[in-house]
Parts: structure tokens; C-alpha cells; sequence
């Protein structure tokens, strides 16, 4: 038995700019995180030929054409099995459609472990790629590419979308005591909302590749802010940081109308009015979690649990995607 795990990521800064309808034409730039909340894919060999897989649902195939799991079949098919006989589980910290990056996370898990139940080596930068192909290229979904690659990276990690679609991948260079900071003051709270990413950047994605102009200043703008947050947080100037989290938030909303709700909105205001410096909704909008970046962080979270949102405490993970038993 193969059992592989895969972090969920958080955004810093910068987030929306690694989709190819923007950084194609302008290069993209954002700050990711990696999290100590995880994805977990077990790959095994049964004793009956056929596909077992366990997820939320249970499917037994005799064939890889014939999985109905898309990003599964789609990783089985780079195998090329002759004769299937595989056995995978899926189990997860957080559920997905919750803007933690879990779709990514599954993907990297995912090939990580079919890479080592057959017995080969995949770099980080490979295995990013292969998830980006999988989930973009061959599955056509709207999605960026941060989620699999600060997966595959871990770590706080400094990414580049180049216009010819290569990524490189730099650490955000912050002291011990700035990444105390951060994991002890940055806050998230489940709004209770799930979506599905690609479908809330299908519009961005539209309006970038039919160079809206309004929609290309406002990623031009949030490429800005992910440069001047990685200057505040190498500089050690962490409430600088949750100031300009509070603009990255003003322009996201500024992207779609569903990347927010009245309810959203409320809670937003109320941290802001108790001891939050700035936050935001992480990941694609339209629910998940909030991060508020917190200067009193004992009264947000207290005002935040008499609002019925509940915390996930969480600390940064520097391994990325890797084999935890073999």
C-alpha cells in the first residue's frame, strides 16, 4: 500500500493572475501557502483485476475508459495499465468546493502515489505540471495553476506564470519570527458556502481573453499587490500585509458580481469592526473560508463564533506533496 498526502493552500497576494487568459499576454505573480491540512490518496493492488475506488462515492470498473471520476481516469490513462488492477481511496481534512486549492491537492496526491506504487521518481516541478495537464488541458477546466504547485512545492512560495506557460517557483524569503507571526494571527473561519472554482473564473477567463479592460486593470492591479505584499512580508511588516489583503479583497469583488453575498459582506464588516487589520475570502470567491489577517486576534475570534462561523486552526507546511507510507 501506497498512502500519499497533498497540503491545502491559502493565497497571499496575487491570486487570480496565474490563469492563462491573463498571464499568456501579461505574465502572472502570486504568494501561496501551503497548510498543515491535507488530501490523502492510498493506491493498493487488490487480488481481482478491475478499478476499486473509494471516494464519495464507490465505483468497481473493469476498465479505465469506463471510470466515471474525471481527474482519476485522466491519471490512470498517463499510466498505461494493460490490464488494471488498482484499488485507490481518497480521504480529505477539509471538503472540497471550499477554496483551500482541494482539487489540486487531489491531483498532485493523487499521481504522486500511482508514481510510487510503480516504483518511479516525479520532481515537484513535474508532478505540477502533470496535475496543470490533467486539470486544464485535458479535462478543459477554468482554473489557475497555484493550486497544484504550491501542493506539489509546500512551503511560503513565490510563484511566476510566464507567458509561455513555464512556472518557476522562488521561497518568500521571511524571517522565523514573520512566520510566527503569520501562523499565529492570520485566522480562517468556514462561511459554510461551497462552490465550484471553475465555473466563478469561467467569466474572468472570458473577459481577460476578450482583453477587457476593466477586468485586465484590475489583475494588473492585484499582480501589484502580491509584489507589495511579498516586499511587506519579507520586510517583517505584517500589519502592512493585512492592509493590503483588505484591497486585494476590494478588487476581487470587483471581478464578479458571485465573488461575494450580502451574508459574506456582514461577516466581512464585523471582523473588520473587531480586531481584524484585513481579510479576505481565499480561493476562487462565492464561499469557503474567510482569512482575516488579525490584530486582536482572541476578540475576532470570539466575535466570529457568536456569528456561528467556526475557526480552523492551521499551521504552514514546508513538504509539500509527499509519500507518508510506502
Amino acid at each position: 500500500m501506497i498512502i500519499a498526502r497533498s497540503p491545502l493552500r491559502i493565497t497571499l497576494g496575487g491570486g487570480g493572475t496565474d490563469l492563462a487568459s491573463y498571464y499568456c499576454d501579461h505574465e502572472g505573480f502570486l504568494i501561496a501557502a501551503a497548510i498543515d491540512k491535507y488530501v490523502y490518496v492510498t493506491v493498493m493492488r487488490p487480488f481481482t483485476p478491475g478499478v476499486y475506488l473509494k471516494y464519495s462515492a464507490l465505483e468497481h470498473v473493469e476498465t479505465v475508459a469506463d471510470v466515471k471520476h474525471p481527474i482519476i481516469r485522466e491519471a490512470l490513462a498517463l499510466q498505461n495499465l494493460n490490464t488494471p488492477q488498482v484499488e485507490i481511496t481518497v480521504l480529505a481534512d477539509i471538503p472540497a468546493g471550499t477554496g483551500l486549492g482541494s482539487s489540486g491537492s487531489f491531483t498532485t496526491a493523487l499521481l504522486k502515489s500511482l508514481y510510487a506504487h510503480r516504483r518511479k521518481l516525479v520532481h515537484p516541478q513535474e508532478l505540477a505540471e502533470l496535475a496543470c495537464h490533467i486539470e486544464i488541458d485535458r479535462l478543459g477546466e477554468s482554473i489557475g495553476k497555484q493550486d497544484q504547485y504550491i501542493a506539489a512545492y509546500g512551503g511560503l512560495t513565490c510563484f511566476t506564470f510566464h507567458r509561455d506557460h513555464r512556472v518557476t517557483a522562488e521561497p518568500l524569503r521571511v524571517s522565523i519570527d514573520t512566520m510566527f507571526d503569520l501562523e499565529d494571527n492570520l485566522l480562517l473561519f468556514f462561511t459554510g458556502f461551497s462552490r465550484n472554482a471553475s465555473e466563478i473564473l469561467r467569466d474572468q477567463q472570458a473577459r481577460s481573453q476578450s482583453h477587457d479592460e476593466a477586468m485586465l486593470r484590475n489583475l494588473h492591479y492585484v499582480k501589484a499587490l502580491g509584489c507589495r505584499s511579498k516586499d511587506a512580508l519579507e520586510s517583517g511588516n505584517t500589519e502592512q500585509f493585512g492592509k493590503l489583503m483588505h484591497e486585494h479583497w476590494e478588487y476581487k469583488k470587483g471581478r464578479s458580481r458571485g465573488m461575494s453575498n450580502p451574508q459574506i459582506d456582514k461577516w466581512y464588516e464585523l471582523a473588520m469592526g473587531n480586531g481584524a487589520v484585513g481579510g479576505k475570502l481565499v480561493g476562487a470567491g462565492g464561499g469557503g473560508f474567510l482569512m482575516f489577517y488579525a490584530a486582536d486576534r482572541n476578540k475576532l475570534r470570539h466575535t466570529m463564533a457568536q456569528a456561528g462561523l467556526e475557526e480552523v486552526r492551521f499551521r504552514f507546511d514546508f513538504e509539500g506533496t509527499k509519500v507518508v507510507l510506502s
